[in-house]
């Protein structure tokens, strides 16, 4: 599944009136993924969500910054800059793992291997998310 657009961090849990809850940004991106997921089923779920073991695979591309000169732009979309700065990796992969859940998965506690995982520079930013159930049993 590709998420087009910038990744969001999951953000900070709120608290109010006795409960916590996601910042509005955190929970308009998970929303906004829930629907592409729901869209976007993997072919091995048969339409509800999975109950064994899966790894996850999650490449984010960033937009190349637009103050770059066109020599850095060039390096960046080569791969020979990556992104450092924020939103943070495991923040990313922490909401749309959020909003995996009850969808491509029952949840997520069933991810037990991640594939590739990464930031990247590219033209068009967006997400791209894979799910396997083929998962390595540690037997070598």
């Amino acid at each position: 599944m590709v998420i087009p657009g910038e990744a969001v961090p999951q953000g900070r849990p709120r608290f109010g009136r006795g409960r916590t809850y996601d910042p509005p940004k955190s929970r308009k991106y998970k929303e906004y993924v829930r629907r592409l997921a729901r869209k976007n089923m993997p072919p091995i779920a048969l339409g509800r969500p999975l109950t064994c073991p899966v790894r996850l695979t999650c490449v984010i591309y960033r937009a190349v910054p637009k103050s770059w000169s066109r020599r850095k732009r060039a390096d960046a979309i080569a791969d020979k800059i990556r992104p450092t700065t924020k939103p943070d990796l495991d923040n990313v992969i922490k909401g749309v793992k959020d909003a995996l859940n009850g969808v491509w998965y029952k949840d997520d506690s069933q991810v037990v291997e991640y594939g590739l995982v990464g930031k990247w520079y590219a033209e068009e930013p967006r997400v791209y998310v894979r799910l396997d159930t083929e998962v390595d049993d540690g037997q070598g």
